[in-house]
């Protein structure tokens, strides 16, 4: 017996989408936080749950498989307001570093 757990993030579904959002209010902001850019799909996430049913992931047991885009990382952290600085503000940090010699 195999015990593997998917953990998903906000997937588009007409059902979720009509009741959690019936306005369109918050989609743009949940994608804003994800990474990849999008919601993710049915058809992903049933091709993963397909994945490790099958003798392919027979070897994988007891795993949590976060599903979310890169949702999770990018919003639970200290440095999440790093997102927010432009290129020019990066590319100063960049030149601030690299005039330090060793930390």
């Amino acid at each position: 017996m195999r015990f593997n757990v998917i953990q998903p993030g906000p997937i588009k579904t007409k059902g979720a989408n009509s009741r959690l959002d019936p306005g369109g209010m918050f989609g743009k902001e949940v994608i804003e936080r994800i990474p990849c850019g999008r919601l993710g799909t049915v058809e992903e996430l049933a091709n993963l749950a397909a994945f490790l049913c099958s003798d392919y992931a027979s070897w994988i047991n007891g795993a949590v498989i976060r599903f979310d885009g890169g949702e999770q990382p990018f919003i639970s952290g200290e440095f999440n307001f790093l997102r927010k600085v432009n290129k020019e503000q990066w590319d100063s940090i960049e030149g601030l570093i690299r005039k330090t010699k060793g930390s």
